[in-house]
């Protein structure tokens, strides 16, 4: 059977990776997603090493699973052609900051008008109505206006931003999840509709899943900001040749995990007794688990805690991930032969549906690889797309 999603089409008119991975992901799931470009291509294209120009790493990690078409926006053939497009597309999702797609005429009403049951997302830093709204923003501005970058003040004494962008990543799973929402919505009442997906109001969310914490409460029982992880000494321990991560969490894994090192007096300790105890002495805790983790080394805790349920694992790098045996068990990284750019390693699609397989369906097009095939298919003739190619509103691969 095809993917959950064969029968959708998406018109992507995002850039950098909000947007890009979300479609991707669609495309993975058996979506025909368009890849709508300017001239001068999505800004990722020129971003990190590359073997063809405009073909660079960044750009492979979000684009797969789609066809690329240029059309320039600031002109008038260009916009009419994506209106053409959206008459039989199921989704368009843009970036655009609502000035911009205001000015550029492409509001949610210009496409309700001539396709109903089209889902419209728009993505960007702010919800539009408050006074952030028509701000820029990335991924940097975003991990620091959540709250995010100054969490690492516990363990890097001052502000600092995770080393991946996770403020655009996490978005572009809310992405995701609102589209397929919209249009479970759509087969209820046949009727699309206009859907807005904020950076940062996403990102406060996740944050404070767990940080809420006393506030949840008015008036408020403690501060914000989950004790247990807020403490530098929650981290991968020392162990004698490197580095482990232990975390017996539950009362079960922690009676088990004490019987293991052979300190069943540590069971008995009143500060461990119960996951509420544990909490209240979290830094003595930790302290303890460090202390034990240090007198053996990662194979010997490797083989201890093998048949056990107290969770526990490697502190992988980026290299080790090439040769995890989960990763190498499950066919996590796929290899493919790229018609222009050799050969590839990608990530595998994570979920597995038991009957709509997803799938790689296309691998990643060049600027402009698909605009003559895709405005065939809207209905344009020879002559309209030569027209178009001439003046510049859209253009096809080299």
């Amino acid at each position: 059977m095809a993917g959950p999603l064969d029968g959708v089409r998406i018109l992507d008119c995002t850039t950098v990776v909000l947007g890009p991975w979300a479609a991707q992901q669609l495309g993975d799931l058996g979506a025909d997603v368009i890849k709508i470009e300017p001239p001068e291509g999505d800004t990722t294209r020129v971003l990190g090493p590359a073997r063809n120009p405009g073909m660079s790493a960044f750009y492979l990690g979000c684009n797969r699973s789609k066809r690329s078409i240029v059309l320039d926006l600031k002109q008038e053939a260009g916009r009419a052609a994506l209106f053409k497009l959206a008459e039989t597309a199921d989704v368009l999702m843009h970036n655009y900051r609502p000035g911009p797609a205001k000015r550029l005429g492409v509001e949610y009403e210009a496409f309700e008008k001539i396709n109903p049951r089209l889902v419209y997302l728009a993505t960007y830093g702010y919800r539009a109505a408050g006074p952030m709204g028509a701000k820029a923003a990335y991924d940097d501005i975003i991990q620091a206006g959540s709250g995010l970058a100054a969490l690492q003040t516990v363990v890097a004494g001052q502000p600092r931003f995770l080393p991946t962008i996770v403020a655009d990543k996490t978005s572009s799973n809310g992405v995701v999840s609102a589209l397929l929402a919209a249009l479970f919505a759509r087969e209820r009442t046949g009727k699309g509709q206009s859907v807005e997906v904020p950076m940062y109001e996403t990102l406060v969310s996740f944050v404070m899943v767990e940080h809420l914490y006393g506030e949840t409460f008015e008036p408020a029982l403690d501060t914000a900001g989950y004790k247990r992880v807020l403490n530098k000494e929650r981290r991968p321990y020392p162990s004698k040749d490197g580095y482990f991560a232990l975390l017996p969490y539950t009362d079960g894994h922690w009676r088990e995990f004490c019987t293991l090192v052979g300190r069943e007096d540590l069971a008995q300790d009143e500060r461990f007794q119960g996951m509420a105890n544990r909490l209240k002495n979290v830094e003595q805790y930790y302290a303890t688990l460090a202390g034990l983790c240090a007198e053996r080394t990662n194979a010997e805790w490797v083989e201890l805690l093998k048949n056990s349920n107290v969770p526990h694992g490697p502190v992988n790098t980026l290299d080790d991930l090439f040769v995890d045996p989960q990763l190498e068990a499950t066919g996590f990284w796929k290899h493919v032969d790229h018609p222009t750019e050799g050969k590839l390693r990608m990530t595998d699609i994570p979920p597995r549906f038991s009957k709509t397989k997803p799938e790689i369906t296309r691998l990643q097009p060049r600027l402009g690889e698909h605009s003559v095939e895709v405005l065939q298919e809207a209905g344009f003739t020879q002559g309209e797309i030569d027209a178009m190619l001439k003046s510049g509103a859209t253009r096809t691969a080299p």
